[in-house]
């Protein structure tokens, strides 16, 4: 099933389209600069307030990385003011998950955090790690985006989830991809 890579030679693909999905990558990830250098090179259009808005997200997403939740809350609510009702009504009506048992144990490791004196010490330490922040960073910025009507994915990560999946069907279909 595996296609020869010979043929890949005669498939046609269009500039614009490898343009519109580097540039979503760079907007999606905050790499302004990059985007700047991407579009003076290519005469790609972009509009100027993805770029201010790519700013305030990055410096949210960065706050968020270093564990300064505060200071990427307040950004957040000052950029985002919806999304901070958006946050107070899942407080709301997520309050009851947890009385649910799989959601109890994590709110749990999350408590256990507070009764240490120094948090870096506890079995939790996990929920404090750079990978933990990393992954809280990149949730928050899903999220922003998707308030702000943008894509919460870039179209490279869209493209390669749904590779993913053909290569799992196809897989499961015949056997071996």
């Amino acid at each position: 099933m595996d296609a020869d890579p010979r043929q890949y030679e005669n498939i046609a693909i269009n500039e614009n389209d490898i343009h519109k999905i580097v540039r979503s990558y760079l907007v999606h990830n905050c790499f302004k600069d990059t985007l700047e250098s991407f579009i003076a090179c290519t005469g790609v259009k972009q509009p100027v307030d993805h770029l201010e808005d790519m700013e305030k997200r990055k410096r949210i997403f960065h706050f968020a990385l270093d564990g300064n939740a505060s200071k990427a809350i307040e950004l957040t609510e000052e950029f985002a003011p919806g999304f901070d009702e958006a946050l107070g009504f899942a407080q709301s009506k997520f309050t009851p998950f947890g009385k649910e048992q799989k959601y109890v144990e994590k709110l749990e490791d999350f408590m256990a955090l507070l009764a240490y004196e120094e948090p870096e010490k506890s079995p939790m330490f996990h929920l404090l790690s750079s990978e933990h922040r990393q992954h809280v960073a990149d949730s928050l910025n899903r999220a922003i985006l998707a308030h702000t009507k943008l894509p919460s994915y870039s179209e490279m990560e869209r493209l390669i989830q749904q590779t993913t999946v053909v290569r799992q069907c196809l897989s499961q279909e015949f056997g071996k991809v």
